[in-house]
């Protein structure tokens, strides 16, 4: 295959609209440009580019990505779909695109400081495909060396707010052009329910082999202090080690409603729809996780408070990241305050999680379902709920999310990141889908 691509310098995974048009020479003649968005030392493959400008014309893809390595080690990548709309998708650091594409892009989008490769790759995924080649093309070393429940919080981080404001524009003009963006205060009304429900608040706790923070999350529950009646419904997944001894000892509360699945096929989803199936189940089910705690006697009541003042079919509070002596850990309080009542479902489609504590109202939650996951379950509902719905938040500490090694994300491995990075980014493409169909 003759020349047909131009190299770019390094330009940086976040560069500005005005950095992405000095790569482009006025008299470029090849019909394919290699973007190298990687400030790392690139060692390409043998043939390489020549191999990504082929797929690129046999697929007439828009632009074509490859797997890599780190050093020596393989770094493969997940398929982009329509859903992957998160700014954080790991396309690698060198894409091939077409140059007319690229050239138009320039001309039409408006000055971006940080985001122009985001904007870049939702454009040419409006003009046709994103192709991912699975070869190991090239070679560039990864010097962010933090673990994946490290990294995972950096779109939290007060520090990149505006880095996040501008990623939210930029999706949500690509919701708007896809037919795929919701107006602010468009709900449907709550359905009618004439439900008699034990309690009003009920506490759901999925849990397998915790036995050294169960009865300390159930504590946290039993010292709530509400004017209202409450209970903890404890879903016991099985748990092989002391776990189910230690929820024996609140047998003598009536507030604690202990459940053992017949089935073992359960994961965190199918362990939270059984219980607000139950017949324990009050009118609202609120979250906290097996090795987390409530940091105020006072969560329950405001959260419930939420729901009645606003009308909510689910709240979301914020949460503080504690070691087991509960001292913080950073990034410290996330309140995600990306989401705001003018546009947070929005911007739900962008960001990898809704928050938490998460509480439902468990009318409307019962007509959903989670799905029997143990990972996005809470995700996927949100997703869901906040298509109709309106999502109330608080945004003051209500949980103590307390961090150790075994946490379902705290230092994945690359498959596994990856195997929850595409089971998010198919959550979105289902949402997607449904809400562009609202507008038919």
């Amino acid at each position: 295959m003759t020349q047909v691509f131009h190299v770019s310098e390094p330009l940086g995974a976040r560069c500005s609209t005005e950095k992405l048009r000095g790569a482009l020479p006025k008299n470029i003649v090849e019909p394919f440009v290699a973007l190298r968005f990687s400030h790392l030392d690139i060692q390409l493959g043998y043939r390489a580019l020549e191999r990504m400008a082929q797929a690129a014309v046999d697929t007439r893809a828009e632009m074509v990505y490859s797997d890599r390595r780190d050093g020596v080690s393989p770094h493969p990548v997940i398929d982009y779909q329509e859903g992957a709309l998160r700014d954080d998708f790991d396309f690698g650091g060198l894409w091939l695109v077409r140059t007319e594409s690229l050239r138009e892009f320039l001309n039409d989008t408006e000055d971006l400081r940080f985001h122009a490769p985001y904007a870049l790759r939702l454009f040419l995924s409006r003009r046709g495909r994103i192709y991912h080649l699975p070869e190991m093309l090239y070679s560039e070393v990864e010097t962010d060396l933090r673990k994946s429940g490290e990294k995972q919080f950096d779109y939290v981080d007060p520090r990149n707010r505006d880095v996040q404001v501008e990623a939210e524009e930029v999706c949500t003009r690509h919701l708007k052009q896809i037919g795929a963006y919701l107006a602010p205060g468009d709900y449907d009304a709550l359905p009618a329910d004439a439900t008699a429900f034990p309690v009003k608040a009920s506490v759901v706790i999925p849990v397998r082999n915790r036995e050294r923070t169960i009865a300390d999350a159930v504590r946290s529950v039993l010292e709530q202090q509400a004017d209202f009646s409450f209970n903890v419904i404890v879903v016991d997944n099985h748990s092989t080690d002391s776990t189910t001894q230690q929820l024996q000892s609140f047998a003598a509360d009536e507030r604690v409603c202990v459940i053992v699945p017949d089935r073992t096929d359960l994961g965190i989803g199918g362990c939270w729809d059984m219980a607000v199936r139950s017949e324990h189940c009050g009118e609202y089910a609120v979250q906290l996780d097996s090795d987390d705690l409530y940091s105020a006697p006072d969560v329950l009541q405001r959260i419930v408070d939420k729901f009645e003042e606003e009308s909510c079919a689910m709240v979301v509070g914020s949460y503080r990241m504690v070691d087991f002596s509960l001292n913080t850990l950073p990034p410290g309080i996330i309140d995600h305050r990306e989401w705001t009542e003018a546009n947070g479902r929005n911007n739900a489609l962008r960001i990898n999680g809704l928050g938490a504590p998460r509480a439902f109202r468990t009318s409307v939650l019962r007509t959903i379902g989670f799905p029997n996951t143990s990972y996005g379950e809470d995700y996927a509902v949100g997703l869901r709920l906040s298509r109709r719905y309106r999502i109330g938040r608080i945004y003051d500490e209500l949980y103590l999310c307390r961090r150790w090694e075994g946490n379902s994300d705290a230092a994945l491995s690359l498959e596994a990141v990856n195997r929850n990075n595409l089971y998010k980014d198919s959550l979105r493409t289902i949402e997607l889908k449904a809400r562009q169909n609202l507008k038919k």
